[in-house]
């Protein structure tokens, strides 16, 4: 697989170069060694949850979603440096996560991944979460490329032709959110108890914008390009909404329209750039022109309305307030990753400026200098916050892929 479609200006720059040698660090040193060391059982299982005191929980869910994005991480990670010496630890851990998603995750008779399983490893919750599957898309993919083995291709092109005939909306375009076991009507499709109860989301939009972009790369299949090319036109024409200014509506009606006026300055940043790689990967010109337009109205809007004076990014807002003051840890990754990538469409020193910051951020507070990881979730002032439901090094929905991501991002574009 290429590196990242989108380069930095050539001209050296002593201080980017720091933060990716730091970014480097992080993710060799810190991230990574914390997964691989405290989250799994022997080969092929994992513990159920993490805390930030490091306790162990196994009485809890084992969730399908972690399990790709672990494999993605791991993935990723030894394809970065199969030359460098790390390469076959990353994929000794990497193949545990393959060996739980494809085992225990996986739905041998009507195919994909429960969304999640009892401590026993049996099914907790079959439903077909189009989310958990565009995750185990992106996590096969990416194992394909770092091990050069056919059988996970295989098995993400299986998922690819089930969400295809299952959940794409053939009349209004994009993709529902859930299906039964059987891949069927399921009345609650909600991905978690804080999200509407609706048809369609833009979160699980992206992330089969996201898993089909890779997916797309790595086999230029006409049938992946064509639905890919398909549903970034969707989000450009349904997802982004221009007033009061350009960002993302987050839940809609099967006919798109939007049921909440809430923002999340998070998932418009991470828009930005994921919207724009699988433009570049589409390769149609027009269709990367009008991408282009979206991806920095996105990262401006960001930057002019979710980002504190500390360079970190909000959590959710509407138009005139912000809903939640706390720092979460995944849009500070992604605001990193979403700058860089606007520096690098535009040239413009003012992104570059809002990446160091947002940096400086995440290694003055995000991250745990004590017991390793990142934190969760801090207060606005960016103290980590113990007693809040979130906080927790793995979790269902704590997982290492947006921070590795992130450092791996910094890396490629920048270059260590």
């Amino acid at each position: 697989m290429p590196a990242s479609t989108v380069r930095l200006p050539s001209a050296p720059d002593p201080v980017l170069a720091a933060m990716a040698t730091r970014a480097a660090v992080e993710l060799r040193t810190d991230i990574l060694p914390f997964w691989e060391r405290h989250v799994f059982i022997g080969d092929d299982w994992m513990v159920g949850e993490v805390g930030d005191d490091l306790t162990i929980r196994d009485d809890v869910p084992r969730h399908s979603v972690i399990v790709a994005r672990m494999l993605w991480t791991f993935a990723a990670a030894a394809r970065e440096e199969r030359h460098m010496g790390r390469h076959e630890r990353w994929i000794e851990a990497g193949r545990r996560a393959y060996r739980i998603l494809t085992g225990p995750c996986w739905d041998r008779m009507s195919g994909g991944v429960f969304w999640s399983l009892r401590p026993d490893r049996t099914p907790l919750s079959d439903r077909k979460q189009v989310y958990a599957q565009a995750c185990a898309i992106y996590g096969l993919v990416e194992w394909h490329v770092a091990t050069r083995e056919r059988a996970p291709l295989e098995r993400a092109m299986e998922v690819f032709d089930a969400i295809e005939e299952h959940s794409r909306d053939r009349q209004q375009g994009g993709y529902l959110e859930a299906h039964s076991a059987a891949w069927g009507v399921l009345k609650d499709t909600r991905l978690s108890e804080r999200d509407l109860k609706a048809p369609k989301s833009m979160n699980t939009n992206l992330h089969v914008l996201e898993a089909y972009t890779t997916l797309a790369k790595v086999t230029r299949d006409p049938r992946v390009l064509g639905a890919l090319s398909d549903l970034l036109t969707v989000s450009l024409d349904h997802i982004v909404v221009a007033d009061p200014w350009p960002h993302c509506a987050l839940f809609f009606t099967t006919e798109w329209r939007s049921l909440t006026p809430n923002i999340s300055w998070g998932r418009d940043i991470e828009a930005s750039w994921l919207m724009w790689e699988a433009a570049k990967v589409v390769g149609d010109e027009a269709l990367t022109a009008r991408t282009r337009e979206v991806t920095m109205g996105l990262a401006d809007a960001v930057l002019a309305h979710g980002v504190d004076p500390d360079g970190s990014v909000l959590y959710q807002g509407t138009p005139t307030e912000v809903l939640e003051m706390e720092k979460h840890w995944w849009p500070q990754a992604e605001g990193v990753v979403g700058w860089l990538n606007a520096y690098g469409v535009s040239g413009e020193k003012r992104y570059r400026d809002a990446a160091l910051r947002t940096w400086a951020f995440i290694e003055a507070h995000m991250i745990d200098r004590h017991n390793g990881e990142w934190f969760s979730v801090l207060s606005r002032e960016g103290d980590p916050l113990p007693q809040h439901p979130a906080s927790k090094k793995m979790g269902p929905w704590k997982c290492p892929y947006h921070n590795a991501r992130a450092c791996l991002e910094v890396m490629r574009r920048i270059g260590v």
